[in-house]
């Protein structure tokens, strides 16, 4: 990592010279940081990290036995001390790579628009080619966006270990290394360059990886909104300007069509209460102004640089009467500013916001206005206001002036709002049930909800919610649980009158099994005021979560029989006759492996399809997908263009979750590219599916046996085989994870250790610790050799038709395939000592190991491929560089479990776990 401490990358290792930037970005971050290490800790701290990188690299590269024989001596000798050291250098080595690969992805997108290249697959210039070219009309995708919604949406979850601090400093060495590529550096500038690079390394060095205490639900809030700061409130209205400057240049027509605000920002954190009791109607309420500070302070400033920019005077330019009468309605009295039209328009702007600000906030601006005004009644009214500047600015000759700040601004207000994202609400269907059952029992003790069959309870809460009558009453006492839910309920009311309709617009409910647990949500928006039964009006999307495998088998019935409902379909009315469906895609993994999830999912689209023309309803699918593969997790844009055909109707929502948002979203240029990825994918994805022909029924019978048998494998071995729940809490390091303060929710749901009560993040991240990455791949290997023994003649050349031909298939082997060349089964058994049974242990590594092999070698034979990634020399370069920064860490953390449970109390061991489960998660990027 000095002059030595990085990797000693072989020109054969990258052959192509593109990559020459990158590896020289690597070497000089690497060689800071060694300096850092020697300059902080003494030349033998350093030696000591370089004896161990070098004998991982000679061990990685070569296969040289002496060199790993070396390494374990090495690594198993360590004190607490040097141990902590060695995991935290090779862990910051990690990040600091991490910010490399991410700034050689801008490099090289910044090199191919530079050389004029066709644009490329995953773009919106590539898109809109495309839909030209296939004979789409401009009309046709202004009709596409007037109803189009890509809203990606971040949730807070307990893998999310990287500290706010920690990313701060990752930024500063982000723009510095941004710098160095942009910039001819003079030779004084380039030292300086360097050396502003060493004072944020060290600062990243000196500063805590871990957090002292656990995070609470307003801290994950404040966490997500560092993101706006970052990446949102800059770049998605860049997004929207080159989206609309991009079409101007195919059709002349379009040259001032500015479109509908089609893509938004969502969260669920400070909403989602399913299993986290810290969420509370005090908290939404918090989280909700929290935001709202956030994108006032974001226009309060940005119309301050605006006024200071907008100069013109009466004599030189004409104004309109609108503009006239703007300014005119200014406090502002400033002799200096009486002939500057456009100035006294955007002070007065300025004097609306600040009153808007101080009356929703009770907060005042930094910069005070000129004087009193008006507060805004809604967000929309600010952007008449400023949509007058617009018009005023383009009809009198100064066009161009429109398109910088004014125009991202006037954007920004029509994509943030009052509310910066819209907060879903989501709560446990059995929450509901026994919130509804209380209620109903108080009006009525003679009533037992809870012992009515679905049909009775139906026909209960119609009756209900149909009625104007409230249930519930003041003069009664409830339990604490009821009186959590109706208050969260009625405070998403108050946001809606506060901030605006699209504040709170969305209710999920998760472990949906029945028409009933729609109804009872129902019941309980009427209750808040949120439900109208007069008007046959609701204010939110209420919106079934189907988890398991079997609720998504039965998703399609159930809204099935909802849609019947005259009641709900009066509703449902009110809402555009447009319906969201979440599929949830971690439950289903943990449930029913990773093979049969992404089937069952994809038949739930198929039927949910049907069921939606059937009612003639708008499908609006919300994909619950994690970072893992394990958890749905995968390149967006292959995920979203193997989606069955009709499944993305121009509207998708997506969850975006732990370590991913941090590495798609930290990097501002990273970030508006990844947004792009969603908009032309579901674009694509709407208006071209029809060029892909649907699988052919060989295909879909071949996939159904391989469901079938990967699910008994998985099922099997995970809720079948004795004693694997304690194998897995022995050798992987879920035990540590749940004491880390990483997140506001508990690991599980209950207190148990049962695999059906774990969530299925910490789930998947705990296999991925290890390198197993089990929910990512086991039973596919079985499946396809049960498969095979039944098709001896032509089954293998129906697996490689599929493969090539059918988006579905291709995207799930590849999916696996990333998994399964980040996983490593040396280092996964030395995991699998850790279960203290021995018998336990050689019953299940084994089989474990041997699926492994087989899945690898099917997949392999299936894909044409000689080795993994043989496709993707990107991951595979950037998996084989890290791979020798990983092992150690992994190393480390068996044998510092093994002093822990050992009884090992020193501080500094217990430390050192929760430090490598960070350096392994950041090497890993995509683990939890």
């Amino acid at each position: 990592m000095n002059a030595h401490l990085h990797p000693q990358l072989k020109m054969n290792d990258i052959s192509d010279d593109k990559d020459q930037s990158l590896r020289e970005d690597i070497r000089r971050l690497g060689r800071i940081l060694g300096d850092t290490v020697r300059n902080q800790h003494g030349d033998e701290v350093f030696d000591l990290i370089e004896q161990v990188r070098q004998n991982s690299i000679r061990f990685r590269r070569d296969a040289d036995e002496a060199a790993r024989a070396e390494l374990e001596t090495t690594l198993d000798t360590l004190t607490n001390d040097q141990t902590t050291q060695v995991i935290r250098a090779f862990s910051y080595f990690s990040h600091l790579v991490n910010l490399a690969e991410d700034q050689h992805h801008i490099r090289r997108t910044r090199a191919h628009l530079i050389a004029g290249s066709a644009p490329r697959q995953g773009s919106l210039a590539h898109t809109i080619e495309a839909l030209y070219n296939t004979g789409h009309s401009s009309q046709q995708l202004l009709d596409f966006f007037e109803t189009a919604q890509v809203f990606p949406v971040l949730t807070a979850h307990p893998t999310e270990v990287q500290r706010k601090s920690i990313l701060n400093c990752q930024m500063v060495i982000t723009r510095l290394l941004d710098e160095r590529d942009r910039m001819q550096l003079t030779p004084e500038e380039s030292a300086a360059n360097d050396e502003a690079l060493g004072r944020a390394v060290l600062t990243l060095w000196q500063t805590r990886m871990l957090r002292t205490s656990k995070l609470s639900v307003l801290d994950e809030v404040e966490n997500g909104l560092s993101f706006y700061d970052y990446t949102f409130l800059r770049e998605l209205p860049h997004l929207y300007a080159g989206l609309e400057d991009l079409l101007a240049s195919k059709d002349a027509a379009l040259a001032q069509h500015e479109l509908p605000s089609f893509m938004k920002m969502g969260s669920w954190i400070g909403g989602d209460r399913d299993g986290n009791p810290f969420v509370t109607a005090t908290v939404l309420e918090k989280t909700l102004a929290m935001q709202a500070t956030r994108a006032f302070k974001f226009y309060l400033d940005e119309l301050h640089t605006l006024g200071s920019q907008l100069s013109m005077a009466n004599l030189l330019v004409k104004v309109s009467d609108d503009l006239l009468a703007l300014a005119e309605r200014s406090p502002d009295h400033s002799p200096h500013r009486s002939d500057e039209p456009y100035r006294l328009a955007i002070s007065g702007v300025y004097a609306r916001l600040s009153a808007t600000y101080k009356q929703l906030l009770d907060l005042e601006p930094v910069i005070h206005p000129s004087g009193i005004a008006e507060p805004y009644a809604t967000a929309e009214e600010l952007a008449a206001d400023l949509d007058i500047v617009h018009h005023s600015l383009y009809a009198n000759g100064s066009a161009a002036i429109t398109r910088g700040r004014l125009r991202h601004l006037r954007r920004a207000v029509k994509v943030f709002g009052f509310y910066l994202a819209p907060v879903d609400l989501r709560q446990n269907s059995d929450v509901h049930e026994r919130v509804v059952h209380e209620l109903l029992q108080a009006a009525n003790p003679e009533l037992k909800y809870l012992d009515l069959d679905e049909d009775q309870r139906i026909e209960v809460l119609i009756k209900e919610i149909s009625s104007a009558r409230p249930l519930a009453s003041p003069y009664l006492t409830y339990s604490e649980e009821t009186q959590s839910e109706l208050a969260i309920y009625r405070a998403a009311f108050t946001a809606q009158q506060r901030y605006g309709k699209g504040a709170v617009p969305n209710c999920i409910i998760s472990k949906t099994d029945g028409v009933s647990d729609m109804l009872e949500l129902a019941l309980l928006l009427k209750e808040s005021g949120l439900l109208h039964p007069a008007e046959g009006r609701v204010d939110v999307n209420i919106i079934p979560l189907f988890e398991t495998i079997g609720d998504l088998q039965n998703s399609a019935p159930v809204m099935d029989r909802l849609f019947g409902i005259p009641a709900y379909a009066r509703l449902l009315a009110s809402r555009s006759n447009a319906q969201e469906v979440m599929l949830g895609y971690s439950d289903s993994n943990k449930d029913g492996g990773f093979l049969t999830s992404g089937w069952e999912l994809y038949k739930a689209e198929l039927d949910l399809i049907d069921v939606f023309a059937k009612h003639q309803v708008r499908l609006r699918l919300f994909h619950g997908r994690g970072g893992s593969v394990g958890r749905g997790g995968g390149p967006s844009y292959q995920a979203i263009l193997a989606q069955p055909a009709g499944a993305v109707q121009g509207q998708i929502r997506l969850t975006e979750q732990g370590e991913v948002i941090t590495a798609k979203y930290g990097n501002p240029e990273v970030g508006r590219r990844n947004l792009e990825v969603l908009a032309a994918a579901t674009m694509e994805a709407s208006l071209l599916a029809h060029t892909e022909t649907a699988p052919k029924p060989e295909f879909l019978s071949a996939m159904e046996e391989l469901s079938d048998h990967a699910f008994k494998a998985y099922r099997n071995l995970v809720y079948e085989t004795e004693g694997f729940e304690k194998y897995f809490w022995e050798s992987t390091v879920i035990s540590e994870i749940a004491g880390l303060n990483i997140g506001s929710r508990p690991a599980s749901r209950k207190k148990s250790t049962a695999i059906e009560d774990l969530r299925a993040i910490p789930w998947v991240f705990s296999w991925s610790q290890c390198r197993l990455m089990l929910p990512g791949w086991f039973g596919f290997g079985s499946a396809v050799q049960a498969y095979l023994k039944t098709h001896p003649d032509n089954g293998l050349q129906t697996l490689q038709a599929m493969f090539k031909e059918w988006s579905f298939f291709s995207t799930v082997l590849s999916n696996m395939e990333m998994v399964l060349a980040k996983s490593d089964i040396g280092i996964a058994s030395r995991y699998a000592q850790l279960v203290k049974d021995e018998s336990l242990r050689n019953r299940i590594f084994p089989r474990i190991q041997a699926e492994h092999e087989a899945t690898i070698e099917i997949l392999k034979s299936i894909s044409g491929q000689d080795e993994l990634l043989a496709a993707n020399p990107l991951l595979a370069r950037s998996i084989r560089n890290r791979f020798p920064y990983l092992s150690p860490l992994n190393h480390v953390q068996v044998e510092l479990l093994e002093r822990y449970r050992n009884g090992d109390d020193d501080e500094r061991v217990h430390r050192g776990i929760h430090l490598s489960i960070n350096g392994i998660a950041a090497g890993l990027r995509n683990s939890g």
